[in-house]
């Protein structure tokens, strides 16, 4: 057994020798080193063999077996390498072609319209807050003046998740937040641009997510030509410098008295078209001076303090400034029209 041993082991190394390409490798190993191989059948045979034969004639094997082995593996890698270059000389690349260009997106209209108002009112010593987009029910309803039972919170369809959480359905619950950080200490002039949810049909002009900027500015003699005036140069920023306002009545529970704002229509000038209704005007947010109660219950003092709020909803503006007709438009995804808006 010992000179068959040695016998296949000089056979399968010269065959290893010979070999030339992979397959014929693998084909030697699984002959060999099989288990229906020459090896395998000489162990088979160890039980004819005394008690001191087999030891030796065991390790003799195993060291067949692996001198086999050790030469396939170091013959598997030459020709590895050997094939590689010949693939890599074959497969020549052409540095003379032209690349594919790439494709550079560009921010969203409606990232582009928040960012625009956000430099705006920084500019105005405004501060940007954020807050939670799942919100409570006191600071999204309660702190704004609108207690479990309100008839103003039919306004305002919301998403409730249990009894106290809710998607929140306005960014006012920032202001809020705010002012009950500060308990009174201080001034506040923010801004809050976020996503809210109401339960709405989505249509041309309505959806059940879509984006809010509000702001709040509290401080002692706050006054109404002060929330104006803000509002004033927002309105000719965004929308040119020939755009007048004007502020009319209207209810919010959190405001006292509160105002809606309209801009003269830039098509007509003011004079009356279909895009105005033949107003003259087109609405376009709300506001007013913060109710005593919500500054009360935030710890400001109503007698010492006073503020204005306002909230604006950035599609209706980018609809507007732009020419949207409809605000799915905003969330469809469609290249073709976001592509219209990538600044160079």
């Amino acid at each position: 057994m010992k000179e068959r041993l040695q016998e296949l082991q000089t056979e399968a190394l010269a065959k290893v020798e010979e070999a030339s390409s992979l397959q014929e490798l693998q084909d030697i190993r699984v002959a060999y080193l099989g288990k229906k191989g020459p090896i395998t059948e000489v162990l088979r045979g160890m039980g004819k063999l005394s008690k001191e034969e087999r030891p030796v004639i065991g390790d003799l094997a195993n060291k067949v077996r692996e001198a086999i082995a050790t030469e396939l593996d170091a013959k598997k890698a030459n020709l590895e390498a050997v094939e590689l270059e010949k693939k890599l000389e074959e497969e020549q690349i052409d540095v003379t072609l032209p690349g594919r260009p790439v494709q550079v997106g560009g921010p969203h209209l409606l990232t582009s319209i928040v960012e625009e108002i956000e430099d705006l009112f920084i500019s105005m010593g405004f501060e940007v807050r954020e807050g939670p987009e799942v919100e409570t029910d006191y600071y999204n309803f309660e702190a704004l003046n609108l207690p479990k039972g309100h008839p103003a919170r039919d306004m305002q369809d919301s998403f409730y998740i249990t009894e106290e959480l809710l998607l929140r359905t306005h960014t006012s619950p920032v202001q809020a937040r705010t002012m009950g950080e500060y308990k009174g200490s201080q001034p506040v002039k923010m801004i809050c641009p976020g996503k809210v949810y109401r339960r709405d049909t989505d249509d041309a002009t309505h959806s059940h997510q879509f984006t809010q900027v509000e702001g709040l500015y509290v401080d002692k003699d706050v006054r109404m030509s002060d929330l104006k005036g803000v509002l004033n140069r927002f309105a000719k920023q965004f929308f040119g410098e020939e755009r007048e306002i004007r502020l009319r009545p209207s209810f919010f529970p959190f405001t006292e008295p509160s105002v809606e704002m309209d801009i003269s229509c830039k098509v007509c000038h003011g004079k009356g078209c279909s895009v105005c209704k033949g107003t003259g005007w087109i609405e376009i947010l709300g506001g007013g001076m913060v109710h005593p109660r919500v500054l009360e219950m935030a710890g400001y003092d109503p007698n010492v303090y006073s503020g204005f709020a306002f909230g604006m909803g950035p599609e209706r503006i980018a609809m507007l400034k732009y020419g949207v007709d409809d605000i799915r438009h905003f969330y469809t995804n469609d290249v073709r029209f976001l592509k219209q808006y990538h600044k160079a």
